[in-house]
């Protein structure tokens, strides 16, 4: 548990930070990163990163959240961005994953169609995939 002093700071010094989004693991995000440009401190450019969130570390300064892609090759990467950073430009919410862990370190062994993961509000079967209802099978 932390500090009561040290909570007071942090709620005074990010008052004026960004909001961010609600996301949370299984979540498909874009993050958008300032990166420098050569050794000029004035160049930045804004890389995007798209991938599933696999973790997600909620809090005022420790905050961060790890995002997973499958780069070129089939080989997956995960980059871990702090909330707080003033390198995150703005983090959109591609698509709402169901998953039933906060720690989705499974998907590292897992490839191909066995790493797909269900989407929030198409998960359910439906009676266009044929499944029928209890309430269609008593009758």
């Amino acid at each position: 548990m932390k500090n009561i002093l040290l909570n007071k700071f942090e709620k005074r010094v990010f008052k004026d930070a960004k909001k961010l989004p609600e996301f949370r693991s299984g979540d498909t995000v874009r993050v958008h990163y300032k990166i420098q440009e050569g050794s000029d401190a004035t160049k930045f450019r804004i890389q995007t990163y798209e991938g599933i969130v696999t973790r997600y570390r909620k809090g005022t300064a420790g905050s961060s959240f790890t995002v997973r892609k499958i780069s070129a090759g089939g080989v997956g990467v995960e980059r871990v961005f702090p909330s707080m950073s003033p390198l995150v430009d703005k983090i959109e919410v591609v698509a709402q994953g169901k998953v039933r862990r906060s720690r989705l370190y499974y998907l590292r062994d897992l490839s191909g169609k066995a790493a797909r993961i269900r989407s929030r509000y198409f998960g359910g079967a439906t009676e266009e995939t044929g499944a029928v209802s209890a309430d269609q099978a008593s009758k």
